[in-house]
């Protein structure tokens, strides 16, 4: 790695989930060096660092497997002691069940956790006192597979995407309630912009596998741009390929996640797309693993970090240069490997 990227990162880590592995390793974000595994209960899936608390807290929604393809669900967050690595207490958010995205509140002390709905509840997002490890209520999104949270930089808005249904949940997390929908194809990830202006949403929803029905046309892949003060799509970002992770950096640039397909049907080598903050140029693209799944980047902005999942890699990536400047073999056990990642900036 440049010694320009380098600089200013020794004693950061970074902690990647391996689904199958089941686990979460830990390298050192100066080197690459890894530093040890943290071994789990079945098949976690995304990672979410509290920096006040120093904590790691880790969701894992199903016995095995991934969501519609999956041998049953889990209602656990896992939580973990972010500098010795172990796990210091679990949260059963039972009866609620599929548990994935995790946003945080750390000025409040609240994470929020997805979960996805059951016959007699919509699915919604549980609040949990980063505190007191207890959940306090859950807020919801009126759709049963909510997979994506995200907050307003400010803590006042919750986003969520739905798989299957057509719109993004928008809820308030004073009243803990769902306040808008906002129109938008089955949709994957999302980001929000520094300011908290735009809204980024991945779309449609990644139904790999699944023929469209007779006469279905299928929208077109790419990034829905949303004003968040209207709540309405002012653009679409276009994209070559089915995107699931969307991300943005600290300065607003927006990284896209591309999953790719051989011609046959198999899976190619990932894109990671990137568009510049403000006026959305295309600043260009870089091969990754195959099937991205997280994409998270480094405080500064310099670095992203891009997991994929087909692959078991994590695709370390300049993102002035444009240059991969490292990629990690993360271990599995003959299934999904590299999922949920989180920077772990040194304890100041």
């Amino acid at each position: 790695m440049p010694q320009s990227a380098r600089a200013g990162r020794e004693g950061d880590v970074l902690a990647v989930v391996s689904q199958t592995g089941p686990a979460i390793s830990f390298h050192d974000a100066a080197t690459d060096r890894h530093l040890g595994t943290t071994e789990l209960a079945a098949e976690p899936h995304e990672l979410c660092f509290d920096p006040v608390q120093r904590l790691l807290w880790c969701a894992t929604p199903y016995l095995s497997g991934v969501y519609h393809d999956n041998s049953g669900r889990r209602t656990e967050v896992t939580v973990l002691d972010a500098d010795t690595r172990r796990v210091v207490g679990t949260v059963d958010l039972a009866p609620e069940h599929g548990p994935h995205g995790l946003a945080l509140d750390a000025a409040r002390g609240r994470l929020y956790v997805s979960v996805e709905g059951s016959a007699d509840r919509p699915g919604g997002v549980v609040v949990i006192d980063t505190a007191t490890r207890r959940p306090l209520g859950r807020i919801d999104t009126d759709a049963p597979g909510p997979h994506w949270f995200i907050l307003s930089p400010d803590g006042t808005t919750g986003y969520a995407t739905n798989k299957e249904a057509p719109f993004v949940s928008v809820v308030d997390l004073g009243s803990g309630a769902l306040t808008a929908k906002i129109e938008v194809p089955g949709s994957e990830g999302l980001a929000v912009s520094p300011d908290g202006a735009l809204l980024y949403v991945a779309a449609p929803y990644a139904a790999f596998g699944t023929p469209a029905a007779p006469g279905e046309e299928r929208p077109e892949p790419g990034i829905r741009v949303i004003d968040t003060r209207t709540l309405r799509v002012t653009g679409t970002l276009p994209t070559g390929d089915v995107v699931l992770p969307v991300h943005t950096t600290a300065d607003g640039t927006l990284l896209v996640g591309e999953t790719r397909q051989e011609p046959g049907g198999g899976q190619a080598p990932g894109r990671l797309t990137v568009f510049a903050a403000g006026d959305h140029r295309r600043l260009g693209e870089v091969e990754v693993g195959t099937l991205p799944l997280t994409l998270t980047s480094s405080p500064d902005g310099r670095i992203g970090y891009v997991a994929a999942t087909g692959s078991s890699t994590v695709d370390l990536v300049d993102l002035v240069t444009l240059e991969r400047l490292a990629r990690l073999d993360v271990p599995r056990r003959g299934g999904p490997g590299a999922h949920g990642l989180a920077y772990l900036p040194r304890e100041a």
